[in-house]
């Protein structure tokens, strides 16, 4: 399946995100914060990135836009998974190149779906 990289500084919601795709055979690989999960993409090229907003250091909109921008890195989509469900949010993250938003708490059928779409664009 898919390689995933979740970015997210909560190791409970990386614990969660991490089962829900294990569990549907993605292999995942996880950073703590946006600088490292920029980095990781950068070196791992994963199939898809799940991002938090709210991290120290490079939040998750900053992360997102770095990766959309550069060449290598352009071409990973970017779903951003956060707590923050304000639409102006929501209009800003895919500004910042997001193909997509989620709303935590996110459930599988969700996550799945959503995972599945921009994999297949």
């Amino acid at each position: 399946m898919a390689r995933i990289l979740i970015v997210d500084d909560s190791p409970t919601e990386m614990y969660k995100l991490t089962a829900m795709l294990e569990k549907h055979g993605h292999q995942v690989l996880k950073a703590e914060n946006g600088a490292d999960g920029v980095a990781l993409a950068r070196q791992e090229k994963p199939d898809a990135v799940l991002m938090d907003i709210v991290m120290p250091g490079l939040n998750g909109f900053q992360a997102t836009r770095q990766l959309s921008k550069d060449a290598q890195t352009g071409n990973i989509p970017v779903i951003i998974v956060t707590t923050k469900d304000q639409e102006t949010d929501e209009v800003w993250g895919k500004r910042q190149g997001a193909r997509d938003y989620l709303v935590k708490p996110v459930d599988e059928a969700t996550l799945l779906k959503t995972l599945n779409a921009v994999l297949t664009r």
